[in-house]
């Protein structure tokens, strides 16, 4: 009799911690098969190059192929809902911009919340957005451009990669800060945009610094300050907007996330590859080349970055008035 309740007890343990070890067994052969990696923008824009970039060195990692899909549209929802309803298994993962902030409160319709629904891997990098103007703007800094829009209120206008785009909310930001008005002109994307601002239709556009820094340093635009908190590495002489408009900061941050209930061990495996991506010395430069700061850490930390970063866009939204039903 003890010979079978002994044997039961064995047995039982077995069992209960199979689904540990079928865990553990998954998180080490992952990943078995592609990956795709769900971009909410079309392809060629600064976001679709760091996620190819990131796609490329996963691969080289991970002996799989990471294949960027765009999902463009409905100002990254499609994308974002698309993972959050794929199967929790790492193979469906998203790459994620300040628009998912920014759209937890200009949507008001969504059918998710992006602060419950996903899974954090890891923040990426940081980018400044450059505030720049088209040459004919008789302002040459920051200071002048301010004195220029209060003396000209109504007159200055500001273009944007569509209605709540981050190019649009950071213009919101800065509108909201430094106490001018400027008429707001929205685009079809970011590339229209930059088009728009490049031909003198618009005279000043809040862009990703990637997407417009050879334009800048082929003096075809002025560019009067970074959004982030301090000086870019990439524009060292350009001064941040915070120095002169207190409490500016519009940044774009990149990341990394899964959809909820995606196991703590491929979430792990992810974080642990991405930051060693991120302290490559080569990767890092090549990032830097983009005007981006690498930066990494733990899934935990990342979630906290998106929790602050829908409360601060929140704000500006708010103020903006824009809304998307």
């Amino acid at each position: 009799m003890k010979l079978h309740r002994r044997t039961f007890v064995l047995l039982t343990a077995a069992a209960a911690a199979l689904p540990v070890v079928s865990t553990l067994a998954v998180a080490q052969d992952y990943p078995a098969r592609p990956v795709r990696l769900i971009v909410g923008f079309a392809p060629g824009g600064s976001t679709d190059i760091l996620a190819r970039l990131m796609g490329q060195w996963l691969s080289e990692r991970l002996g799989q192929q990471f294949v960027i899909e765009n999902r463009a549209g409905a100002g990254t929802n499609i994308a974002t809902e698309a993972v959050i309803n794929s199967p929790p298994d790492g193979y469906t993962l998203l790459f994620t911009t300040g628009a998912n902030f920014i759209n937890a409160t200009l949507y008001h319709n969504l059918k998710f919340s992006f602060v419950r629904d996903v899974a954090p891997v890891v923040l990426l990098t940081r980018e400044p957005n450059a505030m720049v103007v088209h040459p004919s703007v008789p302002a040459k800094s920051l200071a002048e451009f301010i004195a220029y829009a209060k003396a000209n209120p109504g007159k200055v206008t500001m273009a944007s990669g569509g209605n709540g785009a981050p190019s649009h909310i950071s213009g919101e930001m800065f509108k909201m800060l430094a106490g001018v008005d400027m008429v707001h002109v929205p685009y079809r994307g970011a590339g229209p945009a930059l088009t728009g601002v490049l031909g003198g239709q618009a005279q000043v556009y809040f862009s990703p610094l990637s997407a417009t820094i050879g334009y800048i340093r082929q003096d075809q635009l002025r560019v009067l300050g970074v959004t982030t908190a301090k000086r870019s590495d990439a524009l060292a002489d350009i001064p941040a907007i915070g120095e002169l408009v207190q409490g500016y900061e519009a940044s774009q941050v990149y990341g990394v996330a899964a959809a909820r209930g995606t196991p703590a061990e491929i979430i792990d495996r992810l974080n642990k590859v991405l930051n060693a991506i991120l302290t490559d010395p080569a990767a890092k430069a090549r990032l830097a080349d983009l005007g981006m700061t690498a930066l990494g850490g733990s899934a935990a930390e990342f979630a906290k970055v998106i929790a602050d970063e829908t409360e601060k866009w929140g704000k500006v939204v708010k103020f903006s008035g824009a809304k998307i039903d």
